[in-house]
């Protein structure tokens, strides 16, 4: 019974060491990005389709051999 007490107060300090640690780190700014917000401005606004023209109607006689 003795060692289930030693090894769960061992991974609780373990946890509460990772935990401080992930803490210090996030207000350190390790996790801060730099390099997607001045990437991020080219691909903001999505392109408008290039307006193609609409294609020439055939002559009704070129229709009309089709048929």
């Amino acid at each position: 019974m003795g060692i289930i007490i030693l090894l769960i107060s061992i991974s609780l300090v373990i946890a509460v060491g990772f935990l401080l640690s992930f803490l210090w780190s996030m207000k350190s700014g390790q996790f801060d990005d730099t390099y997607s917000p001045s990437v991020r401005m080219l691909f903001e606004d999505k392109p408008e389709p290039e307006h193609q023209p609409e294609p020439e109607s055939q002559p009704e006689s070129a229709n009309d051999e089709k048929k």
